[in-house]
């Protein structure tokens, strides 16, 4: 994966121009997004979605959706895949790929989550069948957001 330097801030343009996220990369992502969704377990909603995380390392980590019969405990699979890739070390992000039925964006806890590690993610939206249909840069999808730079810690 060629995502190796550091990623300035710019807008989803600019991956096509940088290739920082190839287009093999981004079809590489958008296939482990629709294996996890597979494995998503969605019994009250039907609405399975399968995230794959691109780490500044190269190394991708995936997610599911995974819901509760008390509805706020439902964790979704952008989330569920930063969690694990935090659990495994990794805190650098350079992608996801998020698969649903409809192509549907990530909801805002999962921006404000992503936003916490890579203000400057590519996002990659397709369907079940791996079709990409936008990308978008975490930016876009989330302006103005708030995130580690506005809180500081007085000692």
């Amino acid at each position: 994966m060629n995502v190796g330097r550091a990623m300035a801030e710019c807008h989803a343009a600019d991956f096509e121009e940088d290739k920082l996220v190839t287009d093999t990369d981004r079809e590489q992502l958008m296939q482990q997004a629709v294996a996890a969704r597979a494995a998503a377990y969605a019994p009250y909603s039907g609405y399975e979605v399968g995230a794959a995380l691109l780490t500044e390392s190269g190394e991708i980590v995936a997610g599911c959706n995974v819901e509760n019969a008390s509805f706020g405990l439902t964790n979704c699979a952008e989330r569920t895949a930063v969690f694990a890739a935090v659990a495994a070390g990794h805190t650098q992000f350079a992608a996801i790929a998020i698969s649903t039925r409809d192509a549907g964006a990530p909801c805002g806890a999962c921006r404000q989550v992503l936003n916490e590690f890579s203000p400057d993610l590519l996002v990659i939206i397709g369907d079940d069948s791996g079709e990409i249909s936008r990308t978008a840069t975490l930016g876009e999808l989330l302006p103005d957001a708030f995130g580690p730079h506005n809180v500081t810690q007085s000692k």
